[in-house]
């Protein structure tokens, strides 16, 4: 048999359901021995794989694999955001040295357009350079900005789902406050993630598809002035005593103080102020048309890490999508992506294929313009109809010890060093 060994990796913002894909991947590759040998995770993503620190997957119990399907966030192998970039040649060699050294003939990358562009990059230097190496793209992001506009490359991303049935579920919740405690606190502004592209804050219309709430929702996409919004809040106000703000953290409110990670990215909940904030304080120092003042809430990784208001749906999605990407690198060969596509019609039901990495590599879906209301705060039904079915009808149902959620807890179990010492090249740039 000629079997090759393999690496998972995560890179960039966890979701409740990743660990959902790495355990399909893990258990999926356990059914073709003669194809798979040892399964590795890169700990902390393509970090672990240039500094060989490797856990091994396949010396895990069979009971704490399966605990991954409800184990949120990155805790278990870790995630990162270090990208590869066209000139660190070092750290491409690096992974290349690493994967002929532990007999790597698969990788499986678990994380957004710049993972699916990273992915693509190793496999074909792999082939380059001589590696037998299949490299295939396993789709995950909060923010479904991975694919095409048109959703023919995927229709929406593991995490995805979860994170709108958070806001759906916490929107409500906020309804309740708001409505009880309107007299002295009538306007509510929540912020919710969401960089560039609505789908988040999007989602918090599923709370109240008939819109019979207050509610408004404005994303970056919105495309309005502070004065336009100031207007439109204090409307709602002198309409319904009330109103409940969603605005998303990318919205452009002015100099936040913003930080940056080292793949560009605005990091909003570690800059100085939030949008939220300066929303709250711009409608408290101008006036809101009504006793009592605005306030705000914003939750933060919270949004990505919470088990507990995960959909089933997105679960269920995660490890079809992992083992997926097992049978196309079993199958197919090196350079893909597996993916969700929604077939046609009324009744929601997908099929998993996959998509060539090179056109998801660095890709970044917009928000349909059609799905934004005409007075630019709010969704159309269109919006609602794409997205409902994906945040599920039932509870995930979570194992409990002693009152508390039984996490996976792999055992430290790494594979043995054949390769010198190496610092991340981006690292020493630093130093």
């Amino acid at each position: 048999m000629n079997t090759k060994n393999v690496v998972v990796a995560q890179s960039g913002g966890p979701t409740p359901v990743i660990n959902n894909s790495l355990r399909a991947i893990v258990e999926t590759c356990r059914l073709y021995p003669e194809t798979f040998g040892s399964v590795y995770a890169g700990f902390h993503g393509i970090e672990g794989v240039l500094k060989e620190e490797l856990i091994d997957m396949s010396a895990q119990s069979a009971e704490e694999i399966s605990l991954l399907r409800t184990t949120p966030a990155a805790g278990s192998i870790g995630t990162c955001r270090y990208k590869l970039k066209k000139h660190q040649e070092a750290d491409f060699e690096r992974v290349i040295e690493v994967f002929k050294a532990h007999d790597i003939g698969y990788f499986f990358y678990i994380g957004g357009n710049d993972s699916m562009d990273t992915a693509n990059k190793v496999a074909k230097l792999g082939q380059e350079k001589g590696l037998d190496l299949v490299g295939t793209g396993v789709p995950k992001t909060i923010d479904n900005d991975v694919g095409d506009s048109e959703f023919k490359l995927i229709d929406h991303t593991p995490g995805y789902g979860s994170i709108a049935r958070y806001w759906a579920l916490n929107i409500q919740n906020a309804n309740e406050e708001n409505n009880g405690s309107c007299p002295a606190d009538p306007v509510l502004v929540v912020q919710v993630m969401g960089r560039k592209i609505g789908f988040i804050p999007a989602a918090a219309r599923l709370a109240d598809p008939h819109r019979e709430l207050p509610l408004q929702i404005y994303m970056k996409e919105s495309d309005v002035t502070r004065e336009y919004m100031t207007d439109s809040i204090n409307e709602e106000v002198q309409r319904s005593g009330r109103v409940i703000v969603v605005v998303s953290e990318g919205f452009p409110m002015g100099d936040i103080g913003e930080t940056k990670d080292s793949f560009g990215h605005t990091q909003f909940s570690a800059s100085k102020i939030t949008v939220g904030q300066m929303l709250v304080n711009h409608l408290n120092d101008n006036g809101i048309k009504a006793r009592g003042a605005a306030r705000v809430n914003v939750p933060g990784t919270d949004q990505r890490h919470n088990m507990i208001y995960a959909s089933a749906v997105d679960l269920e999605e995660a490890y079809r999508v992992g083992q997926m990407a097992v049978e196309i690198a079993k199958d197919e060969g090196s350079g893909y992506m597996a993916t969700i596509l929604r077939r046609p019609g009324n009744i929601y039901m997908v099929d998993y294929d996959k998509v060539p990495l090179e056109k998801v590599a660095n890709s970044e879906r917009e928000f349909p313009k059609q799905w934004i209301a005409e007075h630019r705060y709010d969704v159309t039904d269109a919006f609602i109809r794409y997205a409902q079915p994906l945040i599920g009808e039932d509870w995930v149902s979570i194992p409990l010890v002693n009152g508390l959620q039984r996490y996976a807890r792999l055992k430290s179990i790494f594979a043995e060093k054949k390769c010198k010492e190496y610092v991340p090249q981006a690292y020493k740039a630093v130093t």
